[in-house]
């Protein structure tokens, strides 16, 4: 059997890491000069609570190479193959960690997803449904190489704080103060961040303009799942978004998801995406 891992920037439901016996080895998050473990001991509510209390911003850290080598040599001794599935490697050194634990390793298979979120998680989570088929390394790695170019992943951000102290997206570097109320668009455009599209308005009216914008007119789309994913603490933002996903029609499957720590970290609460394939 093959086994699939990945980082906990995925962001799948439990439900569906467990469903899929997916192993998840978690970021490194630092607050207040203390190193956390993404999902393990931090919550994102703690970030949260840190920065409104006038603590720093978080950071984080990617996986050391040492520990993906332990995940790999543990995962071996049970599995033909095990499939490691990365944060892109324009948002992390995760994948060249891990490409070097790899070189200890035999029969690891490191791939970059490209991507982050749930844009990464549906990565994942095909080569997690393939590997359960029985289909070979070479065959879930080719169609991982298909894949990576159909994800399409986008979010809007309610606080440019965040993700202009990580520095992960140039361009909301240059917005400079948030006095206009602007909320970007980000998407995901060659293992890159992008801002596509500025919306003004409440974050709730922005919500369901990005949604419609993201889908109207469009039949490049894969109709089969859609993942909505957000930072909120409560479901009033996922609420407006899966209403307007359902007015759409087009999707057979609707699958939420909240952001773990890693994404919290640079994007802040109030922050909402969407990810489906393109055809």
């Amino acid at each position: 059997m093959i086994k699939i891992t990945t980082d906990s920037t995925c962001d799948l439901p439990v439900e569906l890491l467990e469903r899929h016996h997916i192993s998840v080895i978690p970021l490194g998050i630092v607050k207040g000069g203390r190193l956390f473990h993404d999902g393990v001991d931090i919550r994102t509510a703690d970030i949260a609570a840190h920065v409104d209390a006038g603590g720093d911003i978080t950071t984080t850290n990617a996986v050391n190479i040492a520990d993906y080598e332990t995940l790999f040599r543990r995962e071996m001794e049970r599995h033909e193959a095990v499939i490691h599935i990365n944060i892109g490697m324009g948002f992390s050194s995760c994948y060249q960690n891990a490409k070097l634990a790899a070189e200890e390793v035999s029969e690891v298979y490191v791939v970059d997803s490209a991507n982050l979120t749930v844009g990464h998680g549906f990565l994942v989570l095909a080569a997690a449904k393939a590997a359960e088929e029985g289909r070979s390394v070479g065959e879930i790695l080719d169609m991982l190489e298909e894949m990576t170019g159909r994800v399409e992943t986008s979010f809007v951000l309610d606080r440019l704080d965040y993700m202009k102290k990580g520095g992960r997206c140039y361009a909301v570097t240059l917005l400079g103060a948030n006095l206009l109320k602007l909320h970007p668009c980000v998407e995901v455009i060659d293992g890159k961040m992008s801002v596509t599209k500025k919306y003004r308005g409440s974050i709730e009216k922005v919500v369901g303009d990005y949604v419609r914008d993201r889908l109207e007119g469009r039949t490049d789309i894969d109709p089969s799942l859609v993942f909505l994913v957000d930072t909120c603490p409560d479901d009033h933002l996922a609420a407006i978004a899966r209403e307007a996903l359902q007015r759409d029609g087009r999707f057979e499957r609707i699958v939420e998801t909240k952001a773990g720590c890693t994404i919290f970290c640079h994007c802040g609460p109030g922050t909402l995406g969407i990810i489906f394939l393109r055809k």
